[in-house]
């Protein structure tokens, strides 16, 4: 799935939503119209659905799944991942998202997209 592939009917849905953020000490809500205004987002394929971060695309060679939680009813999931566009240090590349699926379409948008320091799993949760 694309971007371009998307109905002006769609488009302008997503412009409606805000999403929460915490990047660098400066926090949301953004809205998604500046995000397709100024940036060039595009889809991820995540565990075989279409999941639309606020990211430009340029990060997506640079982006790794590392965990998808997904609801009961399969309408949203949280997605923990690592970008290292800018830095390779897991400290500093971990991201989560929850995204949720929008009415009647068969992707998913982000509603929060926030730092997340990467953190070994605790033996304790295995």
């Amino acid at each position: 799935m694309k971007l371009s592939d998307l109905s002006t009917e769609t488009l302008e849905k997503i412009k409606l939503v805000r999403w929460d953020r915490i990047i660098e000490k400066h926090e949301g809500p953004e809205s998604w119209e500046l995000v397709l205004r100024y940036e060039q987002p595009e889809f991820l394929e995540v565990e075989g659905c279409a999941i639309l971060l606020p990211v430009d695309k340029l990060h997506h060679p640079n982006i790794s799944i590392l965990r998808c939680i997904w609801s009961a009813d399969k309408n949203s999931v949280t997605v923990f991942l690592s970008d290292t566009t800018y830095e390779d240090d897991p400290f500093f590349s971990g991201f989560m998202a929850v995204c949720d699926r929008l009415k009647n379409e068969e992707f998913f948008l982000a509603i929060l997209y926030h730092e997340w320091f990467i953190i070994e799993r605790a033996a304790v949760f295995e």
